[in-house]
């Protein structure tokens, strides 16, 4: 997350003693801060209400977890807002089979407790989603990828969608907090599992350790579709966005994946 809307003190004054108030870097979607060092702000830029109270809804479902709790809701510059209280850790520099454990057994809790839920958000990590995007960038490489993967996507309840390393913090080797909610929906559970392995995972054994500890009945062959189809859904959308996908592309990033 980071900033489009800026923020200042006095913006803020009537909610909080603010002592500081600093802007993120991380991410594109929506304007955070982190308010005297101990609560996030997250202004959200460019939706509709049911957008905001949908997250809301899930989080309250799903508040016995790990995850972000909402402290307060406000409006700033006529936008919604949330304040998240600030849970202790940091983004992972380098990941661990003990770091993977504890992400995918965070995200088969998740998807415990969101299996056959219904959420507003449009299904936006869909097969139809992803032609259109494809057909908006013109790029034949994409296209190529696209109709190579042979792959039936599920409705199996909500899905975070977007859990990259970013979005979850450590402390001492403990998972303490994973966030932005923001593009979560009604998906296939797999998949969700398959952005994880594409940003938290570097090779084979990593995978492995990463779909073995969230269910051992799943194939690597089918998996490894997942992971295509995960890498290309966002190569996609950052080439649209004008931003580097490189590290993310499958064939350069798996390559003791490919037979």
């Amino acid at each position: 997350m980071g900033v489009k809307t800026e923020i200042s003190k006095k913006d803020i004054s009537s909610y909080f003693d603010i002592k500081s108030l600093k802007p993120t870097s991380n991410g594109v979607s929506h304007t955070v801060y982190i308010v005297n060092d101990s609560y996030i702000l997250k202004l959200y830029e460019d939706v509709e209400d049911f957008y905001v109270d949908e997250e809301i809804k899930l989080l309250n479902l799903c508040s016995q977890l790990n995850i972000a709790k909402v402290e307060k809701q406000l409006f700033i510059k006529n936008k919604r807002a949330l304040v998240f209280k600030k849970s202790k850790g940091e983004i992972l520099d380098e990941v661990k089979f003990i770091h993977l454990n504890q992400i995918a057994l965070f995200l088969k809790d998740l998807h415990k407790q969101t299996k056959n839920k219904k959420h507003k958000n449009k299904d936006m990590f869909s097969k139809k989603s992803l032609e259109n995007l494809i057909e908006k960038s013109k790029n034949d490489f994409f296209k190529t990828e696209f109709e190579n993967i042979d792959i039936k996507l599920k409705n199996d309840g909500i899905i975070h969608g977007d859990l990259f390393l970013d979005n979850a913090i450590f402390y001492e080797n403990k998972l303490t907090c994973v966030f932005d909610f923001s593009d979560a929906c009604e998906g296939d559970f797999v998949f969700d599992l398959a952005v994880i392995a594409l940003s938290w995972c570097n090779n084979k054994a990593q995978v492995l350790e990463l779909v073995n500890t969230y269910d051992k009945s799943i194939k690597l062959d089918d998996f490894i579709k997942y992971m295509r189809y995960a890498s290309l859904f966002y190569c996609v959308s950052r080439y649209l966005d004008n931003r580097d996908y490189g590290n993310i592309l499958f064939k350069n990033k798996f390559k003791d994946l490919i037979g």
